[in-house]
């Protein structure tokens, strides 16, 4: 059910708002990422990883049809991301140092961004990057049963957005990249905009879409409810 609904939504969303991260495009925006999340929510880190990674590569496979690209990059940045969301969930760790470390990418990922973009795209990304923190941080002090899921999303979509930046430009040094007929491999600076774009554009729905989705599935199905303890 997780990779099916991830892969099904991500198709026709993508056909529906084709965007792609700007300057490069092949990375896209994907506001499906709440469907493996809750299920890493309510299934656990394996379920939420492995469906996540299953699903993706559909959705690639139907999108741009490059299964190398995809079991570079898509592939494992979904296992890791939603694998650390659904682990991160049910640890009962102390919020105050991981909400430090990212108030440190916060500011981290503003300065990149106005490293790589032009200033206007620069301030739109910071615009949304500070205002998921600030959110963020509203969620985590008003809702601390919320605690674990809003730093385990932030953590998550850090490593995931790391692995895609990295892995796509790796990717462009030896092959064709989707939609090009030539080899043209991608500096540093792209891997930074991946890494922005992602980040930026996917924050927002893990971290204010989550609680209220998860807290509707509780109340359908009372039994994926976690025990107190």
């Amino acid at each position: 059910m997780n990779a099916g609904l991830y892969a099904a939504l991500g198709y026709i969303l993508y056909y529906v708002l084709p965007l792609t991260a700007p300057g490069f495009g092949t990375v896209r925006f994907w506001p499906s990422v709440i469907i493996p999340a809750a299920f890493a929510v309510l299934f656990g880190p394996w379920v939420g990883g492995f469906g996540a990674a299953l699903g993706i590569f559909i959705s690639d496979m139907l999108i741009h049809g490059n299964p190398v690209l995809s079991l570079m990059a898509g592939v494992p940045s979904n296992f890791a991301m939603f694998a650390i969301i659904g682990y991160l969930t049910k640890k009962n760790t102390d919020w105050k140092i991981p909400m430090a470390g990212c108030g440190a990418l916060t500011a981290l990922l503003v300065w990149i961004a106005y490293y790589v973009l032009a200033a206007d795209l620069a301030l739109f990304f910071s615009v949304i990057i500070v205002g998921s923190y600030a959110a963020l941080a509203v969620v985590v002090a008003l809702t601390p049963k919320w605690r674990g899921f809003e730093v385990g999303s932030t953590v998550g979509l850090l490593v995931g957005s790391s692995i895609i930046g990295a892995m796509v430009p790796l990717f462009s040094q030896f092959f064709i990249m989707p939609g090009q007929t030539q080899l043209a491999p991608l500096t540093v600076t792209g891997g930074f905009v991946y890494l922005v774009f992602t980040f930026a554009t996917e924050i927002p729905f893990l971290i204010i879409f989550g609680p209220p989705i998860l807290t509707a599935c509780y109340r359908a199905f009372p039994s994926l409810r976690p025990k107190q303890k």
